[in-house]
């Protein structure tokens, strides 16, 4: 096969989706029916009320001044903290957590970057969100530390950022670091397939194509 010489140069799970038979780690962010993962079901009983009042919360900031793509992310990532066990949300005040959250999302991909759009500055977030700028900071680090988040880390990085990251497109081809986007589009599929890339780059802007390129829109309702 074209991708036996290949691996991913980042530790990623490379695991099958029974669902939808994506594969990887971006399985849990591309494909409808994986969305699964992130409904209320799949959170232990006792946490599911804490976390559906902070996604509640980033769901509303979101709208208000960010956009759905970060709601979206804002959702995962709440999902992902209630899943862990013992989950920390069951401790602590819930606005604190959506402000920690919402930060989080915006370090990883740059809000504070007048650069970026959407953009807002960190004491101007937590202005916003109405919590002290060095407890919404706090939170933040102990979000990132507890999960072991890192800035640009494609799992939590917008479309746009994950883009311009390097980082998710580099791949090894027989010992030799390669631009995945810079291969045969055979092999950005089997690359795809794998769970290794996002998307394949040579299917961008292709309408009917059985690979899909694009971010498949999250339900607009959270998790319930």
């Amino acid at each position: 096969m074209l991708f036996n010489a290949y691996r991913k140069l980042s530790n990623f799970n490379t695991g099958v989706c029974g669902k939808c038979e994506s594969r990887g780690r971006f399985r849990r962010r591309y494909g409808t029916d994986c969305a699964a993962m992130y409904q209320r079901e799949s959170m232990p009983r006792a946490v599911r009320p804490v976390a559906e009042e902070i996604i509640t919360i980033t769901d509303e900031f979101c709208a208000e001044h960010l956009d759905q793509e970060y709601a979206q992310l804002c959702r995962r990532l709440t999902a992902k903290l209630a899943r862990k066990r013992p989950s920390p949300l069951v401790h602590g005040d819930r606005p604190i957590w959506a402000a920690g959250i919402v930060y989080t999302i915006g370090r990883v991909n740059f809000l504070a970057d007048p650069s970026q759009r959407p953009h807002l500055r960190t004491d101007e977030l937590a202005r916003l969100v109405g919590i002290k700028q060095q407890t919404m900071t706090n939170k933040g680090r102990l979000i990132m530390d507890t999960l072991r988040i890192s800035l640009m880390d494609p799992e939590w990085s917008r479309q746009d950022v994950m883009e311009k990251s390097p980082l998710v497109w580099l791949v090894e081809v027989n010992g030799l670091q390669v631009d995945v986007r810079m291969l045969p589009e055979e092999i950005q599929i089997d690359a795809w397939r794998r769970g290794l890339i996002p998307y394949v780059p040579a299917r961008a802007g292709h309408e009917n194509s059985a690979v899909p390129w694009f971010v498949v829109p999250w339900p607009s309702n959270g998790i319930s």
